[in-house]
């Protein structure tokens, strides 16, 4: 398996199929009318379940010079878009009949639409699924389903995107009404600017005369209405931080509780106070919402008059939509009835509390985290001369921790790991674990770093003997795999387990061609990360894996190599000016037979 942080050389040819595409990875992109993102996914259809491997937006705003038509500059910003996404896309070697592009709003409006469509198949090999409102909204309800465990209930879904508002009611994966209106905060922004009097009306308009209200009343009462648009996630959060009172506040019990749903009353808050703002209130805005700040008073007020119209008291709040849903639909299609669109409940629920802790910066560590860790539980368990089977609930509880192993960095980095362990131990966050299997997952993220554990004290005292062996090799393997993925200096490329008669390697490639300047803190770090692994080495040796070797390939030097016998204390460190660094962990296996023996 391949990690890449960098993204590949552009290429101008069309999208090909790669020999040794992976047939698990999946890609949707969502051209939206204010942003486009780009999602790539390694889907399991046996646990019913994908894992973000990269995720990519970037603020296109496709309207932004004519409502009506795709102008000369917007279709240059999104073409340049999709030429970022697609060098991602082949850095992965997604197979092409895995990648789906779906337009919106901005383009099934567009007059122009046919030739963009071709232009963007010309230049990038892209092409473009112009959805109908019905199945955007249709694609919107799977996405929630893969977040929130609805699947059961009957659910309103709505979602709010720059050119239009999607809203769906569903059960049990059957799409019972799928309604879209012309409504957008990007579109309403462009047509009344601050005249929020005239934006009320017609919003309460147009609902009026699409009989939404009446339809919904028609059809099967729905138990819970979910909001899954990034407008209606930026207004939970001002919620959260107290943006429609005086005072912003984060309660640090009260952030590992968080439910990520809101009221009628406190969405008014937040309303009121963005109307209301003056020219100090902008800069503030500004801060808190980002590149949204433009468009945000709009989808605001667009939400309020959607809960007044429907009578709306409360909504919850999904992190996935429609990328997601089409990601769900396209697993539907290629593994058929090994594919449940009511995803792995216990699986949802890591990926839910890593997502709402987590940044994308965060979220982006966190995925590459698990990559590095999968590969090296995989390959250490091909050697399988352990005195304990390694299986696939382990990887899971693994897979996990490296999920969340930097959630509790939401309150601070200082011990940000034991913030970690106290949100996952006492927060009541994971679903259909045992307290036994949350405490174990818990217990990986607070051993992460620092202190390694000791099993003769609590909590492992309380370990069954086999639980502890367990514990000991997945947590030497989370610590190096936090280490290589937190590293500024390591621009890691490429992770390897290989495997022969007598002895396995654990390879991990470092591609950097920039010249490292003497007494710099470049130089530093390379040499602390350097350390660092060292001193990861050791803790294999705690466990009986006796390192044998530990080197370092530099390019452009005569000395190719320096390695490190098992017993030397000091590493004389040597740093060239280039480095192409390939750090190789060995071990006997017949030192493995003596594990816990």
């Amino acid at each position: 398996m391949v990690l890449r942080r960098r993204r590949s050389t552009m290429n101008s040819s069309n999208l090909q199929s790669h020999p040794t595409a992976s047939p698990h990875l999946f890609t949707s992109i969502d051209m939206g009318t204010n942003s486009f993102k780009l999602l790539i996914v390694h889907a399991d259809p046996s646990t019913r379940s994908f894992v973000p491997v990269e995720r990519l937006k970037e603020p296109v705003v496709l309207s932004r010079e004519s409502p009506t038509s795709i102008s000369p500059q917007s279709q240059s910003r999104a073409i340049q878009s999709l030429r970022n996404f697609k060098s991602l896309i082949l850095s992965h070697n997604v197979p092409l009949n895995q990648i789906r592009c779906v337009a919106t709003e901005a383009l099934r409006r567009a007059e122009n639409q046919k030739h963009f469509v071709e232009t963007a198949l010309e230049d990038v090999g892209i092409q473009i699924d112009v959805l109908s409102g019905e199945e955007e909204a249709r694609l919107v309800y799977l996405g929630v389903l893969q977040f929130l465990p609805v699947f059961e209930r009957s659910v309103l879904c709505i979602d709010i995107g720059g050119g239009s508002t999607e809203f769906v009611v569903g059960k049990r994966g059957e799409v019972k009404l799928a309604v879209s209106l012309k409504l957008g905060h990007v579109n309403l922004t462009q047509m009344f600017g601050v005249g929020l009097v005239e934006m009320r009306e017609y919003i309460r308009c147009v609902i009026d005369e699409s009989r939404l209200g009446d339809r919904l009343r028609e059809c099967e009462r729905f138990e819970v209405v979910v909001g899954s648009s990034g407008t209606i996630r930026a207004i939970e959060n001002a919620v959260f931080s107290g943006y429609g009172s005086d005072l912003c506040w984060f309660d640090l019990e009260e952030g590992y509780k968080r439910d990520w749903r809101f009221g009628r009353r406190e969405l008014s808050g937040v309303v009121e106070r963005l109307c209301s703002e003056g020219d100090e209130g902008l800069i503030r805005r500004e801060g808190f919402f980002g590149r949204r700040a433009e468009f945000i008073v709009a989808g605001a007020v667009l939400l309020e008059e959607i809960f007044e119209a429907l009578g709306i008291e409360e909504m919850e709040v999904s992190e996935y939509a429609l990328a997601e849903g089409v990601i769900a639909d396209s697993l539907g299609k290629a593994f058929g009835g090994l594919y449940d669109l009511n995803a792995n409940a216990r699986w949802r629920s890591v990926m839910r509390l890593a997502t709402r802790l987590n940044g994308k910066k965060r979220m982006n560590h966190a995925v590459h985290c698990a990559n590095i860790a999968k590969e090296v539980f995989v390959g250490l368990r091909k050697c399988n001369d352990f005195n304990v089977v390694l299986d696939d609930k382990d990887l899971e509880y693994l897979e996990a921790a490296c999920f969340l192993h930097n959630i509790g960095i939401i309150t601070g980095k200082k011990g940000y790991h034991k913030q970690s362990y106290h949100i996952i131990k006492n927060g009541d966050h994971l679903y259909s674990y045992t307290a036994e299997e949350v405490e174990f997952i818990a217990l990986l993220t607070r051993y992460q770093r620092k202190k390694f554990p000791k099993l003769d004290r609590a909590p492992f005292k309380n370990f069954a003997e086999k639980a502890k062996r367990k514990f000991i090799i997945m947590c030497v393997i989370i610590r190096l795999s936090v280490l290589l993925q937190r590293s500024e200096s390591m621009d890691l490329q490429e992770v390897e387990f290989l495997e022969s008669a007598n002895s396995f390697k654990l390879v991990l490639k470092q591609q950097n061609q920039e010249p490292l300047v003497i007494g710099s803190q470049d130089q530093a770090e390379e040499k602390s990360d350097a350390l660092q692994l060292e001193q990861e080495a050791e803790h294999f040796k705690r466990v009986n894996l006796e390192v044998l070797n530990y080197i370092l390939y530099f390019s452009g030097c005569r000395e190719r190599a320096e390695t490190l016998s098992s017993d030397r204390e000091v590493y004389p460190y040597n740093w060239p000016e280039t480095v192409n660094l390939l750090t190789s962990f060995w071990y006997h296996r017949s030192n493995l037979c003596k594990f816990w023996s």
